[in-house]
């Protein structure tokens, strides 16, 4: 069958590759729709330390259930349309022990460190599929960016008392900003680019800060001087890391999902005198179904995210879009049966 290939930096082209083969406990999924997350851009260009060449990307899926396993229970059933978890657990690590397998020490992600979904079909476990009866393919190809999003919230422990900062309002950053908002917070979104702050006023933040200016003194005017109490952190920059570590308030939390490319300095006299609580957030924990209802209940315009669809036969032209001009799109969707 056909699939798409990272063959290296730059350099994106088909490939025919085996049949997936199914085991007892696999379904097998045909493939509508596959995501490009910032990781593949970063891939792409031969900066993603993660990636080895050549290199199946894809973990952000949707597709139809056709066909099941002998061990695969009923309630996974063919017809079923479905997106996909695209991480592994060893079971055995600090972090599974712990029951947070999402940051497991071994975890290989799909499009990875392991070959994706940027095929036909793919087979993989039963567990790892969740369905929504009435969510587009298109929609269920956006669930696992956003539920990245919307775990860096649980790790900050966001109530309805916090005043939120996110910065960066990708899909991911956008999924912090509309977890924030349904939890009663405050949120204020910042970036560069101002089509992403309105797009984060119409997902739930109510003030929003253009990066280009005196960012510091805007969050000042907006916290009466004090700061935010939680800070996510969603682009990975030594820039807006040290960002978060002054905009957030004493006593405040800083979570933290993206990957710095570049060694970052900071001031750790505010780590201890505001004696911060400073977390990472790593891919997502228990969050689909919650993510799916969301969705489902229509709370946000959420198809509006998708800045444009290429056919599986352009996929090249898609990743050379995108590194030409990577803040004109929110996320782009690679239609697999176009």
């Amino acid at each position: 069958m056909q699939a798409y290939c990272l063959k290296s930096p730059g350099k994106v082209g088909p490939v025919k590759i085996a049949e997936p083969v199914l085991g007892p406990e696999d379904v097998l999924i045909d493939i509508h729709y596959v995501g490009l997350c910032g990781s593949d851009l970063a891939a792409y260009r031969g900066q993603s330390p993660m990636v080895s060449y050549p290199r199946i990307p894809g973990h952000e899926v949707s597709g139809i259930i056709v066909e099941t396993g002998a061990q695969v229970p009923e309630r996974i059933a063919i017809g079923q349309h479905v997106m996909v978890s695209p991480y592994s657990a060893c079971g055995l690590c600090p972090a599974c022990r712990a029951g947070r397998p999402n940051c497991c020490e071994f975890n290989e992600t799909l499009g990875v460190q392991r070959d994706g979904a940027l095929a036909e079909k793919i087979a993989v476990n039963y567990r790892d599929v969740f369905s929504s009866a009435t969510l587009t393919h298109k929609e269920l190809a956006l669930v696992e960016p956003l539920s990245v999003g919307y775990h860096a919230t649980n790790r900050a422990q966001v109530c309805e008392m916090d005043t939120v900062l996110v910065i960066g309002c990708g899909t991911i950053g956008i999924g912090a900003v509309a977890a924030a908002a349904r939890k009663g917070a405050r949120v204020i979104a910042a970036d560069i680019e101002q089509t992403k702050l309105a797009t984060a006023l119409r997902f739930g933040a109510t003030q929003t800060i253009n990066t280009h200016k005196n960012v510091q003194e805007q969050i000042d005017g907006l916290t009466q001087n004090e700061g935010v109490s939680v800070a996510i952190e969603a682009v990975g920059r030594p820039e807006t890391y040290q960002l978060a570590m002054k905009s957030v308030a004493y006593a405040g939390r800083v979570v933290c999902i993206g990957y710095a490319k570049q060694e970052v300095s900071f001031d750790t006299s505010l780590f201890v005198r505001k004696e911060l609580d400073i977390r990472g957030s790593r891919n997502a924990l228990r969050v689909f179904p919650a993510v799916i209802a969301m969705l489902e209940r229509g709370e946000r315009p959420f198809p509006d995210l998708i800045s444009r669809i290429y056919p599986l036969a352009e996929t090249d032209r898609a990743f050379a879009d995108w590194d030409a001009a990577p803040g004109a799109y929110n996320k782009i969707l690679i239609d697999v049966r176009a």
